[in-house]
């Protein structure tokens, strides 16, 4: 029986949320648990290859409950691969025993929260975003695709026990300010790696006046800080959105338990707050948009994970009544989802965001992932999205800024960036509607078992079987390909936009865009050392940051990677290395990247006892001399790592006894 350390002691949100899915380990920081999930989340991009896995494992039926497959990202189709991308997912939906959201119903997050969020339930999902559910008061984990077809498959998913970071809220958010400034203020203090390994739990008076969706704001955010998840209580206002939306059945109070300590703690005053806003690119370059004010402005962007809300958009849509955007700008509206669209237009605020010269755009993930609404080169575009990293806007010279809904709306009219208490008006405080539109035939459901297994996967060339992957081997003597800074994100490594996430279901189809803005050569070279050992990229702090993209893992893994070696690594992207056989090592004297330079031969002997030996092991920098990793793997990873990934493992084990923990609740 696994328990918490001091299990007298009183517990805070997080660390209930885990005891109660806890299936092994200690909820001891730094220590290996495995935690059972309740739902799963997939998005069309990324669930494309999470369907080729469950099929290459033999699956009969998901055991999450309910898993959900939305079509949000891939929305332009500019050809026939987005298209079919849609059936094949739909047809493995069938097939697998999963719920299906397709196009134009919204974004993954904030609709799976409209329609299937629960709270004290838990929730993985193959998207970084998918914290966006502790604003319901549920554990939710963003993870690479493979760890979240395990968890489908009925296994638990396995991660480090975060520490839990507790974040005291006090006063009110003044007029012109939002959750996306409170946010933003957390990444100017923290950066973009300051909560790894950790949960963020907001509790405090402050709490009171924080809706649900300026809750879903912050949760979202918190993957840009590196953290494992975010968690809000569920109090009267997670009982008024469920009840807006049909389903105050399904709400139940949680909060800590009084006199709970947290492992780190610090108090956020919203009172205090002012507009902030993120400076191109990265979402942790955050200053007040006072000291940017006055800059030209070409595009103003309102929508995303970021700020998906029915608020969101109506505050927009009251601050341009009556009023025309600056000639020049082009402001884009993307509803978040099919809910909000339709009440908005209800409420007679869509006709407001159209009269003023606004861009309607479909409900759904859009220019936030680079399909579409790609800005000019070098002019300045404001968004209210959760992330800024070079190119991802679609354009790679693009000059993208974070900001709130109020201040993308101010800037649009003014032709240039402003700070919106600088508007002659009254603040519009927007309260969401009693009653959202409501419509759920627009999902299918799973079919019946018996029907099920008779369903084909309509595959085509664009959707081919996962490569086979070989073994780590017991010695490793391979090239640096490729030598890169910090912060690289999974952006840089996979791109995104129209021009390449259609092949995103093909690994081979793919693989030309590695690394693409780095180092354009790398897949030519990467290729001719697949037959020969393979190669080793080496990297500074916080290595794969971003979203949770799992080819960007598995592509330069196909391509012949077998090592890296980095500062640090960013959550996600150390699993999703592991979990395809890919080595990582961080350097125990950071000064030692000064050694290695692209060309060099890495050697490592006797690999797998170094590994049992000890959480460090040595390698050779062939004519450089020794350098010393630390690797930090546990036993399992260790196998996993020996097998060639967790595909191999899986095959190569006896099929498991169906997982189910005590205790769940769906």
């Amino acid at each position: 029986m696994t328990t918490p350390p001091h299990v007298d002691a009183p517990l805070s949100l997080a660390q209930q949320l885990i005891r109660d899915h806890l299936v092994s380990g200690e909820m001891t920081p730094g220590s290996e648990i495995a935690l059972r999930m309740d739902q799963a989340l997939l998005q069309d991009v990324l669930g494309t290859l999470v369907m080729l896995e469950l099929e290459a494992m033999g699956l009969d039926r998901v055991h999450t409950d309910p898993s959900v497959q939305y079509i949000d990202h891939g929305l332009i189709q500019a050809d026939n691969l987005n298209a079919e991308t849609y059936l094949f997912l739909k047809s493995a939906c069938e097939r697998f025993g999963v719920w299906y959201s397709g196009p134009g119903n919204g974004i993954s997050h904030p609709v799976h929260m409209e329609n299937f969020g629960l709270p004290g339930q838990s929730i993985v999902g193959c998207d970084s975003h998918t914290t966006s559910a502790g604003s319901l008061s549920m554990l939710a984990i963003g993870a690479g695709g493979i760890e979240v077809a395990m968890a489908m498959a009925g296994e638990p998913l396995y991660l480090s026990m975060p520490r839990i970071w507790g974040i005291r809220l006090e006063g009110r958010l003044p007029d012109w300010v939002s959750a996306k400034d409170a946010v933003l203020e957390l990444l100017r203090r923290h950066g973009v790696a300051g909560g790894k390994d950790t949960i963020i739990e907001y509790f405090g008076p402050g709490l009171a006046n924080l809706s649900a969706m300026d809750r879903h704001v912050m949760a979202n955010m918190g993957t840009e800080m590196g953290a494992t998840a975010t968690v809000f209580p569920s109090d009267d206002e997670t009982r008024r959105f469920l009840a807006a939306r049909g389903r105050e059945v399904d709400w139940k109070p949680l909060a800590v338990e009084p006199g709970c300590r947290y492992d780190i703690e610090e108090t956020l005053d919203l009172s205090s707050l002012e507009p902030m806003i993120a400076l191109p690119s990265s979402p942790d370059k955050v200053v007040p948009v006072r000291q940017v004010a006055g800059e030209p402005l070409h595009q103003a962007y309102v929508g995303s994970s970021g700020n998906p809300g029915y608020r969101d958009f109506a505050v927009v849509a009251s601050i341009v009544k009556d009023r025309q955007v600056a000639d020049g700008v082009s402001l884009d509206i993307n509803p978040s989802s099919r809910q909000v669209l339709a009440t908005l237009i209800r409420d007679g605020y869509l006709a407001d965001l159209v009269a003023c010269g606004g861009r309607l755009h479909q409900a759904g993930c859009n220019g936030c992932i680079g399909m579409g609404q790609a800005p000019a080169v070098k002019r300045n575009s404001l968004r209210t999205v959760p992330r800024n990293f070079p190119g991802r806007s679609g354009t790679r010279e693009d000059s993208v800024f974070l900001c709130s809904p109020e201040t993308a709306a101010a800037s649009a009219l003014a032709g240039v960036i402003a700070d919106p208490r600088t508007l002659d008006m009254a603040y519009p405080r927007i309260e969401e509607p009693s009653q959202m539109v409501v419509n759920r035939d627009l999902f299918t459901p799973p079919l019946p078992l018996a029907e099920a297994r008779l369903k084909p996967l309509q595959k085509t060339d664009n959707t081919p079987a996962l490569p086979e992957l070989s073994p780590l081997p017991e010695t490793l003597e391979v090239p640096v390909l490729l030598v890169a800074g910090d912060n690289i994100s999974t952006d840089d490594i996979m791109p995104a936009g129209q021009r390449v996430m259609p092949y995103w279901s093909s690994i081979y189809a793919s693989a030309p865009f590695t690394f693409e803005a780095l180092d354009s050569d790398y897949p030519r070279r990467a290729e001719a050392t697949r037959e020969h050992g393979g190669h080793a990229i080496v990297a500074g702090h916080n290595y794969g940051q971003g979203s949770s993209r799992e080819n960007a893992a598995l592509v330069p893994r196909y391509l012949g990677l077998q090592v890296v070696l980095a500062k640090s690594f960013a959550r996600i992207h150390w699993q999703n290395l592991i979990c395809f056989g890919a080595l990582p090592l961080c350097f125990v004297d950071k000064g030692d990247i000064a050694r290695l330079e692209q060309g060099d031969c890495l050697a490592i002997h006797d690999l797998h006892a170094q590994l049992a030996d000890g959480p460090e092991l040595v390698a050779e920098i062939v004519g450089k001399g020794d350098v010393t990793l630390h690797h930090g793997l546990t036993a399992r990873q260790r196998e996993l790592l020996a097998a060639g990934g967790v595909i191999n493992h899986i095959k190569r084990r006896p099929q498991p006894e169906e997982f189910r923990g005590s205790g769940h609740s769906g």
